[in-house]
């Protein structure tokens, strides 16, 4: 049987509230709860290092792609289940994305807005059809949401694309959309 795994994508930074950690250390838990494989950028700073401590704890399975120039300023989380170096940035998205089952977005800055937005072009094209959940922490991703419906009410996207973002408020919303997802 293949190990259902979940792609997170979320901040190399703890961010400006306590509960974008928590929310992060519940996500690894959950993971691990539900015997699936944690994905993600392979640092071990901010939100990202958070959730693969939390699911590592938890005795998930982890597999973390970084690129090599930024092994130092993420700090390589070198014990995990696979740790991967690649060349560029294009080459970690790819194999994040190509090795997960489902994408979830936590709380994050320039390069988690670039992966999400990456995951939902992708699926407007027809490339995938994997859910994207984003974790509304604390309305973290409103303003994102709201200029998803603005770019659809100017015309420059179908209606499809809002429809291919699943908001959930809490780890435990996502768990529940994730369960039938990935069974």
């Amino acid at each position: 049987m293949q190990i259902k795994s979940v792609c997170v994508y979320c901040g190399s930074r703890s961010g400006a509230i306590d509960s974008y950690g928590a929310a992060a250390d519940d996500t690894g838990v959950m993971i691990a709860r539900n015997g699936w494989r944690l994905v993600y950028g392979a640092g071990d700073v901010g939100l990202m290092g958070r959730v693969a401590r939390a699911a590592q704890d938890a005795g998930a399975d982890t597999f973390g792609v970084i690129p090599a120039h930024l092994v130092a300023w993420e700090v390589g989380k070198t014990d995990l289940t696979r740790y991967v170096v690649t060349e560029t940035m294009h080459e970690r998205k790819k194999v994040m994305f190509m090795n997960a089952d489902a994408i979830m977005v936590l709380p994050g800055g320039a390069g988690s807005l670039d992966e999400l937005f990456e995951a939902l072009t992708w699926r407007q094209l027809g490339l995938h059809e994997k859910p994207v959940i984003v974790l509304n922490t604390d309305g973290y991703w409103q303003p994102f949401l709201s200029l998803i419906d603005h770019v659809i009410d100017q015309g420059f996207a179908d209606a499809s694309l809002r429809e291919f973002i699943t908001v959930a408020n809490t780890v435990a919303e996502a768990e529940e959309i994730l369960k039938p997802a990935l069974s």
